[in-house]
Formats: structure tokens, C-alpha cells, sequence
């Protein structure tokens, strides 16, 4: 069967009304960046010179982030310490909007920290240092973290467990969260780090990676066959409707409990950092499957967020908008990308391209039916420059210029159909006969016109040369007119 289209507007809009219960280990992580200027004559170990460092909400805490930055609301409950880590933690976490935190503070317990040093020239993490005690919550803590999530669940849509063995999800608070969201009917994912998936028992979705899921099943998990195979004893186990193991570059392969397994490959991208990646998958899934999403369309999302977070340096979150872009065909994104509407947005994509030291080309016209004609102009003022903007003019602007039955299609039509051409960078509609004072606006370093102009018959040569760039005229395709193709087209003779 082909692979249905995926609504994701509809998608994300059902998201905005979800709330997510996380539960969790969280951890400050801290990424220190320089470059490896030596070898430390005390041990074989590279000295890095640090320049800059950031931090960020590790841990469940990243995936609490990754759940609002995609657009719904985060209940998350966690542990911490009395110390500075913690504090951080709780301010940083209170400065999101769409998470609300129930903090629990251990004092005998530091919070949880992990400060990477990466080489800024080639983004390779060198070492890690981590502050932590990783064992279980006394009885006293364990009550109390009970007690902190009980009452959140009536309030959720879906509950995630985020367990990355730091002491927070010990089996007594696994058993209490699990059995109350069924008793309540909600979903439950669990991130397991547990090798005995049976303390998971009841849970919805367990999405370990290939290697903890080889480890837990004791198979070599190499292919999606051998997770098929390998799933059906650890679902009877787990009493769990599916397992999802996550492969890095080999993709994803989901395993029903009923039905056929699916496997998405991963999607081709530059890999920068894969610090947080999990925790993406985990959020991208949970807020899919609160919003109603099948098994497919969840993991579809769950794969296009890993591979945003994954392009991104340290403890990355996946907005809602760029999880958009990396799902959508580009042609369907073309048109809200390319064409100008918000004020500022030109001057904004200007200072941006300028800042990258791009070329910047224009050219104009009606472009009310698109022909061979135009495509020639197109291609040829898009290898003149780095970028090419497109002035197009407007209804009003074609009527006064082209008659009272002109245009065929309206402005909107026809600037989407140039912002679907790769040639074209950006398209900008103006309102003037000419399109001199966008000229102005724009200052490009190349102004580009068809070969049945002369130079001084361009508008705006003057403007462009006077900054230093240059008018390029490019031939003509014989034979192709809109305005012929409109007489044809009305039963006229050509």
C-alpha cells in the first residue's frame, strides 16, 4: 500500500490542545566548545581551549522541552538537588511557557550534571565529566515523587516515562504511574534504560535504541527482521502494545503487537550532534499519539524530528515549524517560504544573504502564463547570482499595463507558481508600473532583463550600477509569447 499523506497542519494543530505527564531523570548538561591545540604531556589526552560554552535542560528535561517546542503543554516532574545545578534547572525550566514543573528537591542527592568539551572545528565530542549519583530514590523520595505525579494524570493525554537510570523511576514509582494512566485510559511511552522491561509491564510503546533492545532481548538486532523476531517474547513481557527501536543512520522499525511492523529509514542528513536525540523521538511520538495519530504518522514525525535535532549542535529541541519543513515536499513549503508578505521580511532575507556575502540578482515581470520563454530568463539570471529575487507585478499593475482582460491568473497564483521554480529565491509582488523604487529597496549586484531590451531600456540600470553591479540581458526563446498564448487560448488565430 502506498504511504498515506500526512496532514501534518491538521496534526499540529490537534498537538496545540494535548498535554503531556513527563517523567524523569533530568540532568544539567553543559557543553564546552574549543579547539584541540595539543596532547597533554601529563596522559594521552587532547587539551582543549575553551572559547565558549553553553548550557542547556538535559535529560527529561529535554524532552519536556522538545514536547512544548512542538507545541503542546509539558507536566513534567523530576528530581533535583539543593544546589546550584538544581537551581538552574528550576529557572530555566520555569522561563518555558508551555512547561509546568513539580520539582522534587533530595538534599542528599547532587543534581545530576554533564559537561561535554567538543572540538569546535570538527564538532566531536572529546570527554565528558559527569556529577551524579545514579541509584534509586530512598523510600522517603520515592513517596513523594509518587505523590507529585498521581494528581497530574486525570490532567494528561498521554504519560512518558524518560528513564535514564539517575534515580527517579524506580520500579515502585514505574508501577504506580503505569497503573494509574490505565486506570485512567491514557497512553503511556516509555524511554526504558532498565534491562528488565518487565518493571514496564502495561505500558503502551517502549522505544529503546538498538543497543539496549539487543541487550534486553539478548539478540544481535541488525536488521528490522531480527527485531521483528526478536520483539514477540519482550511484548508478551512487557504486556505492551508495540516496541519501536530506534537505529541511528538505519532508521526506525516499529513492532505491533498486532499487525505489520513498519520501518522508516532514517532521513539523509548532515549529522552535527547526537546528544538529545532520543529524547526528540520520545516527544515527537508522544504528542503525536496524543493527538490521535496512528502508529505510522507518529513515527513518521518521530523520524523527521531526530533528523532536525541531529543537525543541530548540543541538547537540541525541534520546533513545530522546522519539523514542517522537514516532512513537507519543498514545492509544498515554496510558496509560504518564497513569496513576500510579512513586512520585514525582504530587508530581513536581505541583511541575511548580504551577511553570507551572496550575490543578490533581480528581475521582473508579469509572468501571467508561464512559458519556456520565461523559464530561459529565469535560469539564466539565477546563474548570474547567488540568489535571485523576482518582482512581480501586481493585478492592478498588469491591468493598467496589459489591458482590462489581463491578468489570467491573480497575483497569488502567479507568484505561487514562481516561488515553485528552483531558479527563484524569493518572489516579491509590487504595486507600480515599474519596479524602480524596489530597485532601490533591494540594490542588487545584478539586475537581469531579456535580450529584447537594451540596457538603457532596463528600469533601474542607473540605480545598480551607480552601487557597483551590473545589467546582464539575456536572449530570448523565439517563438514563445503570453500574449499570444492568451489569444490562442480564446480561440484567436496565431
Amino acid at each position: 500500500m502506498p504511504t498515506p499523506i500526512l496532514d501534518f497542519d491538521a496534526l499540529a494543530q490537534a498537538i496545540c490542545g494535548r498535554t503531556v505527564l513527563c517523567i524523569g531523570d533530568i540532568m544539567l548538561d553543559e557543553f564546552v566548545y574549543g579547539e584541540v591545540s595539543r596532547i597533554s604531556p601529563e596522559a594521552p589526552t587532547p587539551v582543549i581551549a575553551a572559547q565558549r560554552s553553553e548550557i542547556h535542560i538535559g535529560g527529561a528535561g529535554n524532552v519536556a522541552r522538545n514536547i512544548a517546542s512542538l507545541g503542546a503543554r509539558c507536566v513534567f516532574v523530576g528530581l533535583v538537588g539543593e544546589d546550584d545545578a538544581g537551581r538552574q534547572l528550576a529557572s530555566a525550566l520555569a522561563d518555558h511557557a508551555g512547561i509546568e514543573t513539580v520539582l522534587v528537591c533530595d538534599p542528599s542527592r547532587p543534581t545530576t550534571r554533564k559537561v561535554r568539551f567538543v572540538s569546535e572545528h570538527f564538532s566531536t565530542h572529546m570527554l565528558r565529566a559527569d556529577w551524579e549519583r545514579a541509584q534509586a530514590a530512598s523510600d522517603e523520595i520515592e513517596s513523594r515523587l509518587i505523590e507529585a505525579i498521581l494528581p497530574q494524570i486525570a490532567r494528561a493525554d498521554i504519560v512518558l516515562l524518560s528513564d535514564y537510570a539517575k534515580g527517579v523511576l524506580t520500579a515502585r514509582v514505574i508501577r504506580h504511574a503505569i497503573d494509574a494512566a490505565r486506570n485512567a485510559g491514557k497512553p503511556v511511552i516509555v524511554d526504558p534504560k532498565s534491562l528488565n522491561w518487565a518493571i514496564y509491564r502495561g505500558a503502551t510503546l517502549l522505544t529503546p535504541n538498538r543497543k539496549e533492545f539487543a541487550e534486553a532481548t539478548r539478540s544481535r538486532a541488525d536488521t528490522p527482521q531480527s527485531i521483528v523476531d526478536a520483539s514477540e517474547d519482550v511484548m508478551r513481557l512487557a504486556d505492551c502494545e508495540a516496541i519501536l527501536v530506534t537505529q541511528g543512520e538505519h532508521g526506525m522499525t516499529l513492532v505491533p503487537r498486532h499487525g505489520e511492523a513498519v520501518h522508516v529509514p532514517a532521513f539523509p542528513v548532515k549529522v552535527r550532534d547526537v546528544s538529545g536525540a532520543g529524547d526528540t523521538v520520545a516527544a515527537a511520538l508522544a504528542v503525536s499519539i496524543a493527538a490521535g495519530a496512528d502508529w505510522d504518522t507518529a513515527l513518521r514525525m518521530a523520524s523527521a524530528a531526530a533528523a532536525v535535532a541531529v543537525g543541530k549542535q548540543g541538547t537540541a529541541s525541534v520546533s513545530a515549524i522546522e519539523l514542517r519543513r522537514k516532512i513537507l515536499p519543498h514545492a509544498t513549503l515554496a510558496a509560504e517560504e518564497k513569496v513576500v508578505a510579512a513586512p520585514g521580511h525582504l530587508e530581513a532575507q536581505l541583511a541575511e544573504w548580504k551577511q553570507e556575502g551572496l550575490r543578490v540578482g533581480f528581475t521582473n515581470g508579469c509572468f501571467d502564463i508561464l512559458h519556456p520563454g520565461h523559464v530561459k530568463v529565469l535560469t539564466a539570471a539565477r546563474a548570474a547570482c547567488d540568489r535571485l529575487i523576482v518582482g512581480l507585478n501586481s493585478d492592478a499593475s498588469v491591468r493598467r499595463l496589459k489591458g482590462a482582460d489581463r491578468p489570467v491568473q491573480d497575483e497569488q497564483a502567479r507568484a505561487e507558481v514562481l516561488a515553485a521554480l528552483e531558479a527563484v529565491d524569493l518572489v516579491v509582488i509590487f504595486e507600480d508600473d515599474t519596479p524602480i523604487d524596489l530597485i532601490r529597496r533591494i540594490t542588487p549586484s545584478v539586475l537581469v532583463k531579456g535580450g529584447d531590451y537594451t540596457r538603457e531600456q532596463v528600469v533601474g540600470h542607473e540605480v545598480v550600477e551607480a552601487a557597483g553591479g551590473t545589467v546582464v540581458l539575456v536572449d530570448i526563446l523565439k517563438g514563445f509569447s503570453t500574449t499570444a498564448l492568451v489569444h490562442r487560448a480564446r480561440g484567436g488565430t496565431t
